[in-house]
Formats: C-alpha cells, structure tokens, sequence
C-alpha cells in the first residue's frame, strides 16, 4: 500500500511538472509571436519527452504492482481473462497485474460485527433496527442481536460475483433478519421468556452459520443481545412476579410462625418433661426417706418422740394433749432469771359438759 502511494504520488508529480513546463514554454512562444512554430517543435523537444517517458513509466509501474494487506484478500478483474475473473485470489504481500487490463477489488477477512439494536447508538444503522417477530402464540418480540463473521477467504470470488460491496445490506442483514423471524415462531411467548431461551440461541446460531457457509461467509457467533416484550405482556408477567413474591413472602412468613410455634412447643415439651423428672427425683429420694424413717422406728421407739419434740416451736408455752397420753414436757421460761412452770391441760371428754384442762406442773 506504502510503494502505491509514493509510486502514485511520484507520477503524478511528474506529469505536474510536464504540464508547467509546456505551459511555460507556450507562453514564452507567445510573447514571441512563434506560438506556430513553438506547437511544431512542442513534441520534438528531449526533455518533454524524456519526462512524458518517464511519467508513462512510474504509472505502468504503479498499475501493475498491487500491495495486499494482511487483513485483505484481492480479486482479480481482467480483461485478458476468459471468465474476466482470475480463478484465484490474491492474498497479502505484493502482487502484479497487467496494467489497464486487470484491477484488484480488495474485501477484509477480518471478524466483521454487525448489530441490529432498538437503541441508536448501538445498533450499526441509525435508528430503531430490533427486528420485530411473532411467537406462537401470536405475541410480538422484539429480538436486539449481534453477528460476529467473516468473508471466507477460500469463497472470496463468489461474494465478489454474488454480492460485490453490497453483501452486508444485500445478503447478512436480511438472511439473519429472516431466519430469526421464522424460529421465534416456533416458540411461545412464554418459552422465549424462559430458559428455552438458550435453545432457541442455539437454534439461531445453528441456521445462520449454515445459511452464511453455504455463500461464503463464517459465522463466528450469534449474540440473542435482549428481547423485549410488549407493554401488556411485560405487565401482565410483572403483576404474575409481584403475585408469587407476594406468595413466598407469606409462605415464608407461615413458615418462620410454623418454627416458631414447633420451637415453643419443644420448649414446653422440655420443661415438662424436666418437671417431671424432678418429681420423680424428688418422689424417689422421699419414698428412700420414708424406708429409712421406717427402719429407724422399727428400731427405736422413741424416735417418733423426739422427731414430734424437735418439730415443736421454741415459742410455745402451753400446748394441749390428750387425756390418754400422759406426757410430762420441759418448756423453757419466757426469762432466764427465773423457770416458770408450764402446763399441759388434758381435757376429760364427759358426755354432759365441756372438759376443763387440769394444769401439770412440771419441775
């Protein structure tokens, strides 16, 4: 590209200069009054025409050397060619051709993206490109994609003569635009809003790249971008997502009450059965009381006594027994200076008045 533009650069120097110079030198033969003269020895003059030969030579040199660039291929029109194609392309490096006979149309193999978007600045066309579709079910989408590709370089002569420059607006807009359509057909509206989404992104990028091999283009990878909804299905599914997280919430609700409830209960549960085994503790050490209280008596009669003494309150002074059990108690006095005696009063039961108890003085 570089030796193209200097030697197109050179040449067109040269032929300015040759142009000033008969110029200048007609109108020398003006001002002379030879302009006849000067015409008739315009063409036999060395100079000019050592220029006009060197001006033919940089441009047959220019036209027949061709730079290929690393990301281009080169096709080949000619006119000395039977077809006026040459069977093979050029790839990068420098090429020759025949001047004014053949001339190379250049076409990049690099990874080419094309994006059809509902945003304008995303989208490689001014404007609003989504391409709108119809599921199954009769709902309109709204499909933002993007093809990754490239001109296959083995088939490069065939877009040439297929397509020439016009292949993307001609062939890879309405190709991928036209298959999309007839997929998101197969599917409902629903199903593209699930996770059938990735099917049918698999399905795409399965029909587009054969529908591109099979003219000489490779997909290198279908992006399904977004697929927008209309107004009243988008509602209509948030009003559905509201509803369920509604739904969950008092499910989880239910569920938090349902622990908490079970928690309450395992905790009750739990006394109880902890009061229940200190009852049985506290029965099973007084029933072990009560056998050992039963072994002292059968031992020792008087025992009972002295339990029955030892409960007895410090406070009391007088105290009434029965008539039958003759019991003679030590009290302490009410001073210490002096005992005062205490009496128990045995009540005779008479059939006809109340008894009257009978003081016992105690020593």
């Amino acid at each position: 590209m570089l030796l193209e533009r200097t030697l197109n650069t050179l040449t067109l120097a040269v032929w300015g200069f040759l142009a000033l110079y008969y110029v200048l030198y007609l109108i020398n033969a003006i001002r002379r009054g030879q302009f006849r003269l000067a015409f008739r020895r315009l063409f036999t003059l060395r100079l000019p025409l050592f220029i006009l030969f060197l001006v033919i030579v940089f441009s047959l040199i220019g036209q027949s050397l061709v730079f290929v660039d690393p990301q281009e291929v080169g096709v080949v029109v000619s006119l000395i060619q039977s077809d006026g194609i040459r069977d093979r392309p050029f790839r990068s490096g420098m090429r020759t051709i025949a001047p004014l006979l053949e001339q190379v149309e250049r076409y990049p193999i690099y990874w080419q993206t094309y994006t059809m978007a509902s945003k304008p600045s995303e989208g490689s066309k001014i404007g609003d490109d989504s391409i709108a579709a119809r599921t199954a079910d009769g709902q309109e989408v709204l499909i933002d994609c993007s093809i990754i590709f490239q001109i296959d370089p083995d088939q490069v002569i065939r877009v040439h003569i297929d397509w020439q420059r016009r292949y993307i607006e001609d062939f890879v807009r309405p190709v991928a635009r036209g298959i999309i359509r007839s997929q998101v057909s197969q599917y409902t509206v629903d199903e593209v809003n699930s996770s059938k989404r990735k099917d049918l992104e698999k399905e795409l990028d399965t029909q587009v790249r054969a529908a591109y091999q099979e003219r000489g283009f490779i997909l290198d990878r279908f992006v399904l971008r977004n697929i927008a909804f209309s107004p009243e299905y988008a509602a209509a599914v948030e009003a559905k997502q509201v509803a369920l997280q509604d739904r969950t919430k008092k499910e989880h609700e239910a569920e938090q009450i349902r622990k908490l409830a079970q928690g309450n209960a395992d905790q009750i549960t739990i006394l109880a059965k902890a009061d229940a085994e200190a009852i049985r503790v506290r029965a099973s050490a007084e029933a072990d009381a009560l056998r050992e209280i039963a072994k002292a008596l059968a031992n020792n009669n008087e025992l009972l006594l002295y339990r029955y003494i030892e409960k007895l309150s410090p406070a009391i002074r007088v105290m009434l027994v029965p008539n039958n059990a003759p019991l003679l108690l030590t009290f302490p006095t009410l001073d210490d200076a002096a005992p005062k005696p205490v009496s128990a009063a045995t009540p005779t039961p008479t059939p006809t008045r109340t008894p009257t108890p009978t003081p016992t003085t105690t020593p």
